[in-house]
């Protein structure tokens, strides 16, 4: 049986490669297991139970929640065009400047996607017609697009944080360190190939290209910093100012407040984006992290799971923590999204951490990381055709530039963490 499971295994990356909703096919693979085993109840089970996870449920929710409000009063548009316009008077500073900027905006704009579109329709243009080559500029900007891994409602460090039976930014703390290394070596080692390929200046579009202007006139620094209020509240209530500390849809919720206050937009259409945000939040992310547990629901009752574990507690010490590493950051080069293949990992692997002599937020933490990493150099990501849509490139271009430095990150990553 354990044969027939690796099998259904390859058909969902298969699957997933080809684009085939993420949903459907973990829930189907699920499913076919648990039927195959002869108690597809398990599968229905692991379904039920994730639908009312309490903890992930209100920190997703209420960050995209946040994210919404912020995309209806046009206060991400101001922080965006408020940092790329202090960038664009340095030029030398664009590449690492540009994914940086990317980088700590999609802390607060957690949407890979929406980050790079927001981020790249401006960036972009401007760094091509500074002379930076075009697939260079969108590679800096792809290579930012991990930041959300140290937001607090970003959904694997709340489903870790839930595992572990600890407040979430405890689980942001024990990676904020390799995050940071993280880019800082994705940024050195795009601006080294940018030297080396002599992509950082010279380059002339024919027939010159005007830098896209953003969607305000000109950024507003009040409304930019609505953006970063809840971030602010969460960090400052973790640390130097305990009388803050607060759940993250309580963070998100005077975020939300604020950006009424602050914009004067209507409350009723404050109050409806919210809302809207949160059942897309629904949707679209618990509904994955619904799917992939149904999906290991699936091996569970196969035995695949036991198996698996038993073959890594057998195995040594260090070929688990490059399993923790490198599997979630393969898969998710392959089907060009972190979320599935980490979400797995942590559903079924993570949880056992203790057997492997490591700690369950760790462990967990890493494969977050390297899934965000893998997604960050694969050409089928999202954000990825976006960037390279921008700059009117083919979005291997962008894997050919980003993949060193992701590589050399995951693995500096696992010897940080474990």
């Amino acid at each position: 049986m354990m044969y027939v499971g690796i099998l259904v295994i390859i058909g969902v990356v298969v699957l997933l490669v080809k684009q085939k909703d993420t949903r459907t096919v973990l829930i189907g693979a699920g499913i076919l297991l648990a039927l195959l085993s002869g108690n597809p109840m398990l599968a229905l089970d692991a379904f039920a139970e994730r639908m009312t996870a309490g903890g992930l449920i209100q920190a997703i929710c209420s960050v995209m929640g946040f994210a919404t409000v912020l995309k209806l009063t046009k206060c991400d548009r101001h922080l965006v065009d408020l940092v790329v316009g202090g960038l664009s008077k340095y030029t030398a500073l664009l590449i690492p400047g540009a994914a940086l900027a990317t980088f700590f905006i999609n802390i607060s704009l957690t949407s890979a996607a929406g980050t790079s579109a927001a981020v790249g329709a401006i960036f972009i243009p401007m760094m091509i017609q500074a002379g930076v080559a075009p697939a260079m500029a969108a590679s800096a900007v792809m290579l930012g697009t991990f930041g959300s891994i140290l937001s607090p409602g970003n959904a694997h460090n709340v489903m870790i944080a839930d595992m572990a039976k600890v407040d979430v930014m405890e689980v942001v703390a024990v990676h904020f360190t390799a995050d940071l290394v993280a880019i800082a070596i994705g940024v050195v080692s795009l601006v080294i190939i940018a030297k080396i390929r002599k992509e950082d200046k010279g380059y002339v579009l024919e027939g010159g290209n005007e830098v896209q202007q953003g969607e305000v006139e000109k950024a507003n620094v009040l409304y930019a910093l609505v953006s970063l209020v809840p971030i602010i509240i969460l960090v400052l209530g973790n640390s130097v100012l305990p009388v803050l500390k607060m759940g993250v849809p309580h963070a998100m919720l005077i975020g939300a407040m604020v950006a009424l206050v602050a914009t004067r937009t209507n409350p009723k259409d404050i109050t409806k984006a919210f809302f809207d945000g949160m059942g897309n939040a629904y949707a679209n992310v618990i509904g994955i992290i619904i799917a992939a547990a149904v999906f290991v629901g699936g091996m569970n009752a196969i035995g695949l799971v036991d198996a698996l574990i038993e073959i890594l507690l057998n195995s040594p010490s260090n070929i688990v923590q490059f399993a923790a590493a490198f599997g979630p950051f393969i898969l998710s080069v392959i089907v060009g999204s972190g979320d599935a293949a980490t979400i797995a990992f942590n559903e079924a692997v993570t949880p056992q951490a203790a057997q492997f002599g490591l700690e369950m937020i760790n462990m967990g933490s890493l494969a977050n990381l390297a899934g965000a990493l893998g997604r960050t150099m694969s050409p089928l990501a999202g954000a990825a055709i976006i960037c390279a849509s921008i700059a009117k490139v083919n979005p291997m271009e962008l894997a050919k530039r980003n993949a060193l430095g992701m590589i050399i990150a995951t693995t500096v990553a696992m010897v940080i963490l474990l």
